[in-house]
């Protein structure tokens, strides 16, 4: 597959940190639309078989999203 070159838009130089990142937002926002084309890294897929045999090897060491979020945001009001 033969990639053409596209060039960052002039106005990107000049334009502030939080503009940058709110354009390259954009962008991510747009290849995001079609999820199906984004390629997932061979590292990404390795991680999550290896955490999906570590749960079907003990199932009850999981915590509902409940339980984790509370946990979180007691720690995040003791600092």
């Amino acid at each position: 597959m033969s990639l053409t070159k596209i060039s960052v838009p002039r106005e990107f130089a000049g334009a502030s940190t939080e503009q940058r990142v709110a354009y390259v937002q954009e962008l991510w926002d747009e290849i995001a639309r079609y999820p199906e084309n984004v390629p997932i890294p061979e590292s990404h897929i390795r991680e999550l078989e290896a955490r999906l045999a570590e749960h079907k090897a003990d199932p009850a060491a999981a915590l509902p999203w409940s339980e984790v979020r509370q946990r979180l945001l007691n720690k995040l009001q003791e600092s």
